[in-house]
């Protein structure tokens, strides 16, 4: 069901090959990872670096990346759980109310940014032998086109969507898998008021058929802020690509880090004024004037016009 520039978005989890499912999300942090494996592959054939210290790379990232993200995610936005349901933290399960399957849920991007950077330091000194800032110069441009695909993963699963607005906003949708889940569009209220026990075939009830017509026209239609920040970092990952094969940005210490942390960070504090809140520490007043997301993006923003604008060593 569509409208001019809105959509009425209910996507399927993923590619069922009917003894498996490919979802999506899993799927897009697969094609995130192994493009940025190419990436770096034709970097460090351009620096001169074994393929065996770019295997450790591709290992000690992927580590960082997720266990640093869904660190971030709870201690920034559900720090709650170290004392209600510590076994969730790391595992795809939650005790609350009752021991349940959850899958891993809930990453941030900024402890997988800090997870990244720690782990960079001691890659720069124990495996590629070269100055922090040379692997952070590199680095930055496969995480630039990773987080495309990250949000492109998040869209897909309906979830950080945004604040509600009107249809005739850019690309507006109603995400009818993105209510809370309890809440009175949620799940649950959609198999409640389809009679469908099954939750895919009751919002592809509510999506299609002229019977719940008024019933879909109660979910609000909403900002697609996955898909914004999307396109924002396409664009970030588009000046650092060519800084580096175009210019001579790559033999400046910093610059490309630099530049990096200010654009990918600016691109996430403006979309945050669109997005749902995440909850976290904007809930407290004295930080109730921006979001947890700006907030935690400042730092990033000011270390980047740091590593931009101050002096060049050559490497």
């Amino acid at each position: 069901m569509n409208y001019a520039l809105n959509i009425i978005w209910n996507p399927s989890e993923g590619i069922d090959l009917g003894f498996f499912m490919i979802r999506f999300y899993s799927l897009m942090f697969v094609v995130a990872f192994g493009l940025g494996w190419y990436i770096m592959k034709s970097i460090y054939h351009r620096e001169g670096i074994s393929l065996e210290k770019l295997d450790k790379l591709f290992i000690y990232t992927v580590v960082a990346t997720l266990l640093g993200a869904r660190l971030g995610h709870v201690i920034f936005y559900q720090s709650e759980l170290f004392h209600e349901d510590p076994m969730s933290i790391l595992l795809p399960i939650s005790t609350k109310p009752s021991l349940h399957f959850t899958g891993f849920a809930g990453l941030a991007s900024h402890g997988a940014a800090i997870a990244i950077i720690i782990v960079m330091i001691y890659y720069s000194r124990k495996v590629v032998h070269k100055p922090m800032l040379w692997i952070l110069d590199r680095i930055v441009i496969p995480v630039a086109s990773g987080a495309i695909f990250v949000r492109l993963g998040n869209f897909f699963n309906s979830e950080i969507i945004g604040k509600p607005t009107t249809e005739d906003r850019f690309l507006a949708m109603k995400f009818i898998r993105g209510e809370e889940y309890n809440g009175p569009l949620g799940e649950r209220a959609v198999m409640a008021k389809t009679q469908i026990n099954n939750a895919n075939e009751a919002y592809h009830a509510v999506a299609h058929d002229p019977q719940y017509a008024d019933f879909l026209a109660s979910f609000p239609y909403r900002y697609p802020a996955q898909l914004y920040e999307a396109m924002g970092y396409v664009l970030v990952f588009a000046i650092l690509f060519y800084m580096y094969w175009k210019t001579d940005a790559r033999n400046k210490a910093g610059l490309l880090f630099g530049t990096f942390l200010l654009l990918l960070w600016t691109v996430r504090f403006v979309v945050e004024y669109v997005k749902e809140s995440q909850g976290g520490f904007e809930n407290y007043p004295i930080f109730a004037a921006l979001s947890t997301g700006q907030w935690l993006s400042i730092p990033f923003i000011i270390a980047g016009l740091y590593f931009m604008f101050r002096p060049k060593k050559t490497v």
